[in-house]
Parts: C-alpha cells; sequence; structure tokens
C-alpha cells in the first residue's frame, strides 16, 4: 500500500506539470527524465523520498533544517548545469571576455515610480575607468508587458548606449512561456494570492537572472532596480574577498535590507537558480537565499558594515505600497576598508565564550569581548611577513555596551620575532601611543617607525573592572 501511494505520488505530480500551460519550461522528454529520476530514488533509496517530503513541509513552515539536509542536497540536488531558457536580447553586445563581478537587477513595471534607471547610472558613476573594466550588468526586464519593456529598453538605450557597445551592459527578458504556473498556488503564511503570485513569480525572474549570469565572471553581486551604490564599491568588495582568502563562504552581504549587495561565487549561481526554482511558491525569495546558505553549511550570516548599497525607492513594485526602509549602516562616500595583512593573534586576557581575539580583526560585523583585564594584559598581531604601516585604528565598545571600553591603555609596534613555546612574540617594542576614550588612531606610522613591522600590542596600563570589547583593529598597509 505504502509503494502504491509513493507511486500515486509521482504520477500526480507528473500530472501536474502536464497540465502546466504551453509556456511551461518542462518538455515530454524532460517530465520522461524527472519521471526517471523518481523512479530511480524511489528504487534505490525510497528513504529519500521521505526525505524531500519532508524537507518541502518544513520550507514550507520556514522551519528547514539547514544542517541536517546539507547532505541530501548537496549529494541530490547539486545541480550545475543550467536552466533550459532561451533568452531574448534587448540591448546587448557580445561579451568579449569574463570579468570580474557580475551586478544582476530583475524589475518589473512599478503602479508608482521607477528606479531602474538611477539605479544603473550610480553603478556606472560610482565606479571608476578601472572598475568598469572589470564590471559587467545584467538587467532582466521581467515584466510579461511588452509595451513597457519597449519603452523602458529605448530610455535604457539612449542613456547607457555607450556602456551597451563595451559589453558592460546587458538587457535580457526570458519569455513567459518558460515560467511555471502563478495562479492557484498555496497560500503559505495566509497571504494574499496576488501576494503570493507576485513574491513566487519574483522567485522565477531571479532564477533565470542568476541562471544567465553563470558564466560572465568569476562573482555576482545582486541588487534590488531601486538601490544606491557606494563610490568605488568594487574596489571595497574585492578587498573584502582578498581579506577572506583561504575561508569558506557562501553568501557575502554587503547591505542589511532584503536582496540588496549579496554576493555569491559564480559557480553557485547554477544551483541557486535551481534552488529558487525549486520552492518558488513557498516563501519570499529573501528567506529562501538564508536556507540556501545554510544548505551549503554556512552556518552565520556574513555581513560588511559600513553598508555598501542603499534602498531608495519610497514605494514598492508591489503594489505600489510605501516602502521607506533605509540601511542606516550605509555610507555615500567610499570607505577605506583595511587591509589587515595575513596575521595570528595572541592574549592572555580570560576570553568570554567564543568571543575569541580573532574576530576583532575580521572585516566581519564581529568583535573579542574578555573579562575585565588587569595591569599588564596584553592583546598582540603576529604579523606573517614584516610590513609597513600607513594608518592603525582601534575602536573599543559598542553602542549598547559603551562602557565595555579599554579605559587605559597603550599601542606598541614590535619588530625581531622569535618562538616561544605556545606562541611567537616580538622581542623588542616601541610605544606608539595611548588610547584616548577606548580608541586608537594614527595616520602616517611609516614616518614615525624605522623599521617594518612583525609586530602590534594593544598592552592594559591599568586594572579596570569593566569588561573589555574590542570592537574592530583596522591596519592600511603600503
Amino acid at each position: 500500500m505504502f509503494k502504491f501511494c509513493q507511486m500515486k505520488h509521482i504520477f500526480e505530480t507528473l500530472d501536474k506539470m502536464r497540465c502546466l500551460r504551453k509556456r511551461s519550461t518542462v518538455s515530454f522528454l524532460g517530465v520522461l527524465v524527472i519521471f526517471l529520476l523518481f523512479m530511480n530514488l524511489y528504487i534505490e533509496d525510497s528513504y529519500v523520498l521521505e526525505g524531500d517530503k519532508q524537507l518541502i513541509r518544513e520550507t514550507s513552515t520556514h522551519q528547514l533544517n539547514s544542517e541536517r539536509y546539507v547532505h541530501t542536497f548537496k549529494d541530490l540536488s547539486n545541480f550545475s548545469g543550467a536552466i533550459n531558457v532561451t533568452y531574448r536580447y534587448l540591448a546587448a553586445t557580445p561579451l568579449q571576455r569574463k570579468r570580474f563581478l557580475t551586478i544582476g537587477l530583475s524589475s518589473v513595471k512599478r503602479k508608482k515610480g521607477n528606479y531602474l534607471l538611477e539605479t544603473i547610472k550610480s553603478i556606472f558613476e560610482q565606479s571608476s575607468y578601472e572598475e568598469l573594466k572589470e564590471i559587467s550588468v545584467v538587467v532582466h526586464l521581467a515584466d510579461f508587458n511588452s509595451s513597457w519593456r519597449d519603452v523602458m529598453v529605448q530610455d535604457i538605450t539612449q542613456k547607457f548606449a555607450h556602456h551597451i557597445i563595451a559589453g558592460r551592459l546587458i538587457v535580457i527578458h526570458a519569455p513567459e512561456e518558460y515560467y511555471p504556473i502563478l495562479d492557484g498556488l498555496k497560500r503559505n503564511y495566509n497571504d494574499p494570492e496576488d501576494r503570493v503570485r507576485f513574491r513566487s513569480k519574483q522567485n522565477v525572474d531571479y532564477a533565470f537572472l542568476l541562471n544567465f549570469c553563470a558564466n560572465t565572471s568569476d562573482y555576482y553581486v545582486m541588487l534590488e532596480d531601486d538601490v544606491r551604490c557606494s563610490k568605488n564599491f568594487l574596489t571595497a568588495i574585492k578587498k573584502v574577498i582578498t581579506s577572506l582568502e583561504g575561508t569558506y563562504w557562501v553568501t557575502l552581504e554587503f547591505s542589511k535590507l532584503g536582496y540588496i549587495g549579496k554576493l555569491y561565487h559564480s559557480h553557485d549561481l547554477p544551483r541557486l537558480a535551481h534552488f529558487l526554482l525549486m520552492f518558488y511558491q513557498e516563501m519570499p525569495c529573501d528567506w529562501l537565499l538564508t536556507h540556501f546558505r545554510g544548505l551549503l553549511a554556512q552556518k552565520n550570516v556574513i555581513r560588511f558594515k559600513p553598508s555598501l548599497f542603499q534602498h531608495m525607492g519610497y514605494y514598492s513594485s508591489y503594489k505600489g505600497t510605501e516602502n521607506k526602509l533605509k540601511d542606516d549602516d550605509f555610507e555615500e562616500e567610499s570607505f577605506d576598508i583595511p587591509d589587515n595583512p595575513p596575521a595570528n593573534l595572541y592574549t592572555n586576557m580570560n576570553v568570554f565564550e567564543n568571543y575569541e581575539a580573532s574576530k576583532a580583526y575580521s572585516s566581519v560585523d564581529e568583535y573579542f569581548w574578555g573579562k575585565p583585564p588587569s595591569a599588564g594584559d596584553f592583546f598582540v598581531i603576529i604579523f606573517e611577513n614584516p610590513i609597513l604601516i600607513k594608518k592603525i585604528k582601534v575602536s573599543t565598545g559598542t553602542e549598547d555596551r559603551q562602557n565595555d571600553i579599554l579605559h587605559h591603555g597603550a599601542l606598541d609596534v614590535g619588530e625581531n620575532v622569535v618562538d616561544f613555546k605556545q606562541s611567537r612574540q616580538c622581542v623588542t617594542y616601541l610605544r606608539l601611543g595611548e588610547f584616548k576614550n577606548g580608541n586608537f588612531e594614527m595616520s602616517e606610522v611609516n614616518q614615525k617607525i624605522p623599521f617594518d613591522i612583525n609586530c602590534i600590542r594593544i598592552y592594559v596600563t591599568k586594572t579596570q573592572k569593566e569588561w573589555l570589547i574590542i570592537r574592530s583593529i583596522s591596519i592600511w598597509t603600503f
């Protein structure tokens, strides 16, 4: 009886797929392949089907257990091939070479306001000539209204013709015939039908955009169509990527809002595109993206401050409702991301839980937290190679723990590294200065220090009763 129900479930699924409009992306051959795949899973690993059904049930309640299903998703749903879509090129010249970064935007007709042209303008205006050589911008005009698309293409080609000719701006459209059914979908979270249709179509819009961009660059960042960029955002992104070399990550976030400023390796885009299609009717895209990150074993959000991208629209693309969300961590002007060369960090302070020393040196929004330090305690950075430092900045305390600062301390630089039993240390140190109000900052360090620096030491000069947070240590080199 159980096997019969399993087979019945498979045929019901296939029947629903055949009932899709003629525009459905699934051909008869595709249906046959999927049927054989399901038969193989049923015959060899019937327990997998139960796992997949449980996965879908948990996803629909926004409780997908990432750790439990990471192996299933990697091994059985490791989609590396492209989705079969024939795109319409609305404005494009052949891409001559693979770029460093592709910036993807999907846009539909809004009832109020239109910010797409301003978003494209901001991307190009906030990039230097050298940065423009390393980026490509792909705009997916995803609305089914051909008259609106024609108007938008005309506006885009008039304003950005030289970028199109240079191959750094491409405008595409995925025809409606490739979309799955968008009416009569499940009303998860008690959303009204039109809301379910809007967010489900948006997931497919993004999936087709990601699918197109999979081989255009090394990295991909998603923006919405109502965004303002920070100046030289590409240089900032490249610095962050370099600082994380050797570290595993799936998604880096350069904005805390929606689907803005989310960075991926391009080799993950086919899998992400399939993932969005697989669960397109289940939940909004930003929720799905959280699950995608977890399924690929990145447990924590990796977000950088200040934000590189700001939401600028006042009206949502859904019904034209007001949407005045702003990212209060955004900075318009280029923020100078530190170089923070490779180093090992040590401290003899009593570390609280998992707020270890390395977190103060990371470009991620995290920090070191220790119990009350005593006079003579230290926090040391040992660089892998001697460096010439241009600027040093150390910040302690946080907004919500403003008293957990270094009340009495100094910053020293050292040379001549030697190996001790448990760590490496510099033999000699030279004092650069004292902390003031919990902070230390000094420019033109190279003019004050006669040697290449091997170590930086934060030294506690007086015992304090307050705990200590070292929020960030930033080093700029030549």
